[in-house]
This record gives structure tokens, C-alpha cells and sequence, in this order.
């Protein structure tokens, strides 16, 4: 059978079995739970429509539970134990999380994230506010928003595979591919530089990747709060005399702050994540390891489940109170 083939039986066998679960459920619900007839109708129709939401929730709340909660908690546990030789695991408590903390690269790790924190949600946000700003303003600008944009159609792997050539340095005599060493020569450095080995330097350049990718994300979605301003809020600041920085700094970017801070810390989270950039181009090496590609390391090269583990939780809960403070705003905002 065909890959083609096997992806249109698999579409429709999961069509089919969606339809069937929801007809087949509300059926027994109807006609066997709670019968709409009798003495008794109006309260059975009072309990079927109570349980029927709860019917349609099932598939995906057991799908989060398969594929979410299960693997936190198989994680945690993990997390807590060792593997021994032959097979099995024995508890060992925190001494995982002992060991973890111990290791320089961990602190390297958390060094290195908390430095991507910092950079990349903010230049991402602060180029994506600039843009949507500009391109409002300009004829060529849905244009101009879409090569922008167009970064976020390319996988982390495509483009660290694409940045690791604006960094490639062959040697002096040879033509530079790279088109940073390549103005670099043509300005006057002496010899072609190794970029991604450069200590500090080497974070900073792959950073410049997820600001690439994320400034679309962020310019769409404050391209659309700023759209969302009324208009009668800036007439009245233009007949006050107010220039157009006022205007944006004092009107604008007050009335779409809470947008501000949703990409914001949406960004965050994908920074808190990131392993794609940094496995590709670096594999975190020359000082560039982040949390994600340690636990990867200490999972799939050491063999090392209960450390690896661990890490895991780390980066879980570092991400968890950026999750439930997105979740609360987005309650008030429909509120």
C-alpha cells in the first residue's frame, strides 16, 4: 500500500470513527440512559442534555490525558528513580535532581536560557511592533508584512540550516560563502571569522535565528490590536497637537498593552523550549547549551533517564506559570 494511500485510509477510518462515537453515544444516551418518555421524560431529558457536552469532550480530554498528563507524570517518576543493569528501576528520590545541579553544564543550560529570555522575547516583540507600525503606514506594506512573515512557514531546522550558511568561514584564501564573513573581509577584517565558536557571541548569533522566525508572529498578531484602536482616540490626540511619536507611545501602546504581553510571553514559552536552533547549528557546544538540548543529551547520548528526567521537570516548570498567567488573561479578556 502507497504512503498516499495509507494517509487517505487513515483520514477515513478517523472520520468514520469520530462520526460513529458521537452518533452511537448520543443513541445510548437517548435510548437507553435516559429515555425522553414516561413518567419520568422531563428529568431524563434534564440529565441526557447535563452529560451530552461531556460526550463530545471525551475524545479530547482523553487525548490530553494520554498524550499530556500521562507523560508528566511518567516523567516526574522517572525523574525520581534509576535505571538499574539487567532491566528495572529502583527509587532513588531527589538524588537525580542532586546530581543535575551539580553538573556545571546544567548551570551552563540555565545560564544560556535565562540569557535567550531576556534577548529574544524582547528584540522579537519590540522589530514586530516596529514593523506592524511601519507597514501600516506605507503602500507596499501588506507586501512587505508578508516576506516578513514568511520565516514563520520554515521549520527551526530549515532555518538554522539556512543561518548556519550566513555564518559558514572557509578558509582566507577561498571565496567566502558566508555573507557574514564575506562583508567582514570586504571591511576590512583580516582573516574570516568562526562565528558560532566566538564564547557569548556564539548565543547571541543564534538567537538572531528565533528573532527572525518569531518578529512575523508578533507583527501579525499587534498588527491586528493596532488595528483594533478607534479611531476617534487618535483624532482627538492629533487635534491636541500630539507629534506621531506621542501618539504612538502614549495612545497606541497603552490600549494594546495586554496584546504586548500575550506575544510576549507566548514567545517566551517557544524560547523557554528551544532545542531545533541550537541542535542544528551547535549541538551546544563552545558554551551555547540550553535546557532542552541538555535533557536531550542526558535522555538520548548519556542513557541517563533519571537525569534527563529531571531536566525535563525543570523546563516544565519554568514554562507552567507562563502557561496559567496567559490562561487567566485570556479569561479576563472574554470576560
Amino acid at each position: 500500500m502507497t504512503p498516499a494511500l495509507q494517509g487517505l485510509l487513515t483520514i477515513a477510518i478517523g472520520v468514520s470513527g469520530c462520526v460513529g462515537y458521537f452518533y452511537l453515544s448520543n443513541q445510548f444516551l437517548d435510548t437507553v440512559l435516559f429515555p425522553p418518555r414516561g413518567p419520568n421524560a422531563g428529568r431524563n431529558i434534564n440529565r441526557a442534555n447535563m452529560i451530552r457536552p461531556w460526550l463530545f469532550l471525551f475524545p479530547a480530554l482523553a487525548a490530553l490525558g494520554l498524550y499530556l498528563a500521562y507523560p508528566v507524570v511518567e516523567t516526574l517518576r522517572l525523574s525520581l528513580t534509576e535505571r538499574v543493569p539487567g532491566g528495572g528501576y529502583k527509587w532513588v528520590g531527589l538524588d537525580n535532581y542532586s546530581q543535575m545541579v551539580a553538573e556545571p553544564k546544567f548551570w551552563e543550560a540555565m545560564r544560556n536560557n535565562m540569557f535567550w529570555l531576556i534577548v529574544v522575547p524582547a528584540m522579537s516583540t519590540g522589530f514586530g511592533l516596529l514593523v506592524a507600525q511601519l507597514t501600516d503606514r506605507i503602500r507596499w506594506g501588506n507586501f512587505a508584512k508578508s516576506l516578513i512573515f514568511m520565516p514563520m512557514a520554515i521549520s527551526f531546522v530549515g532555518a538554522s540550516v539556512i543561518w548556519k550558511l550566513v555564518y559558514d568561514a572557509r578558509p582566507a584564501e577561498q571565496d567566502q560563502i558566508g555573507i557574514l564573513n564575506a562583508l567582514y573581509i570586504f571591511f576590512g577584517g583580516a582573516e574570516p571569522q568562526t562565528w558560532l565558536t566566538v564564547p557569548f557571541w556564539n548565543s547571541f548569533f543564534l538567537m538572531i535565528v528565533l528573532v527572525w522566525i518569531q518578529t512575523g508572529f508578533a507583527m501579525v498578531i499587534l498588527s491586528a490590536a493596532l488595528r483594533g484602536i478607534p479611531e476617534e482616540t487618535i483624532e482627538a490626540a492629533i487635534l491636541d497637537g500630539a507629534n506621531p511619536f506621542q501618539i504612538f507611545f502614549k495612545i497606541k501602546v497603552p490600549q494594546i498593552k495586554t496584546t504586548i504581553l500575550v506575544v510576549w510571553t507566548t514567545i517566551t514559552i517557544t524560547v523557554l523550549k528551544v532545542f531545533d536552533i541550537v541542535f542544528a547549528m551547535t549541538n551546544g557546544q563552545w558554551e551555547t547549551q540550553v535546557l532542552a538540548n541538555y535533557m536531550y543529551d542526558k535522555l538520548f547520548r548519556a542513557n541517563d533517564w533519571g537525569v534527563g528526567s529531571a531536566s525535563a521537570m525543570v523546563i516544565m516548570l519554568l514554562v507552567a506559570p507562563i502557561l496559567v498567567w496567559n490562561v487567566r488573561n485570556a479569561r479576563k479578556e472574554m470576560e
